[in-house]
């Protein structure tokens, strides 16, 4: 369903993108995991043909971003990470104006987008710059789909939105995909991660890998421990140090270490190094990577 191929993009001295390559299926959900800046809103905005990129091509649906920009605008329904409808127009109004400018009808699509929108159809009236974060983005999504798309780009969907939101939003997408709808969502979560069918992860504007998300943490080549002791901030900075530490983050109420090699003493040299430190509760176990660990690990590879 999609293609794209080597894509790049420079603003002036910033290389947003670096030969971006990937494929997505029909009714697959495809996820673009990474952090501000990594080039992902770039990436959609050329999918969309608002902008051209330097070099490289992409095809939605076989239409070509460049020679079929019409084909592709009338079939993909893009939702950007800012909100981006009209605030002085009520929610029915915002709704209505997107289906004619697709020449279609709310109620001819009703079917399609009910489940979202029936949330905030008692608000109808409202202003949309009243709405809450939570429903800005269901009104946004509504709009997307009213003309029932082959193609769903979402940018940020979930940024700014409380966690009950973020959960029914995610439910919305499976439904979505269910209907043969074909998603590409891009996200700084990296829990959202494990609910796309692959993803790729993307940093500086280059794509690091792309599998699934079992894939990719089956293929996380380091074993992860976590530690946590009396004196959490301190400690980052003392793990850092210890001379096998390859690699320490925070993760909640532990930090994350990988060592330089595999040995079984390595646990008990370091628990020994932190309590001649003077740390008291030293707790150091192996856990199963998660898909932040296999991030970290792929980001700091390229350092």
């Amino acid at each position: 369903m999609i293609t794209v191929h080597n894509i790049s993009k420079q603003y002036r001295k910033v290389q947003a993108l670096s030969g971006i390559s990937f494929s997505v299926g029909k009714g697959e959900i495809f996820g673009l995991i990474g952090p501000d800046g990594a080039g992902k809103t770039t990436l959609f905005r050329i999918l969309t043909t608002l902008i051209l990129a330097d070099s490289g091509t992409a095809t939605l649906n076989g239409w070509d971003i460049v020679h079929d920009y019409s084909r592709i605008r009338e079939n993909v329904g893009y939702m950007p990470g800012r909100f981006s409808l009209y605030p002085t127009m009520t929610v029915e109004e915002n709704l209505d104006f997107f289906a004619k400018l697709f020449r279609t009808t709310i109620a001819e699509n009703y079917d399609l987008i009910k489940d979202i929108y029936s949330q905030i159809e008692p608000f109808k009236d409202r202003m949309a710059g009243k709405l809450s974060g939570g429903m800005k983005q269901k009104l946004a999504l509504s709009c997307a789909l009213i003309h029932r798309p082959l193609v769903l780009l979402l940018d940020e969907p979930t940024t700014g939105i409380d966690p009950v939101s973020r959960k029914e939003l995610w439910a919305m997408l499976q439904k979505l995909k269910s209907e043969g709808i074909t998603i590409v969502v891009s996200t700084p979560y990296m829990d959202e991660a494990m609910m796309c069918d692959r993803i790729a992860m993307i940093q500086k504007g280059s794509i690091m890998t792309i599998d699934t998300p079992q894939g990719i943490i089956d293929k996380m080549p380091q074993k992860i421990f976590a530690v946590k002791a009396d004196n959490m901030s301190c400690l980052l900075a003392d793990l850092r140090k210890f001379e096998n530490t390859e690699t320490c983050h925070t993760f909640g109420e532990f930090h994350h270490i990988t060592f330089r090699y595999d040995n079984e003493k390595l646990c008990d040299e370091m628990k020994f190094y932190l309590q001649k430190l003077g740390y008291n509760g030293v707790e150091i176990k192996e856990i199963e990577p998660t898909i932040e660990d296999c991030f970290m690990n792929l980001t700091d590879s390229r350092i």
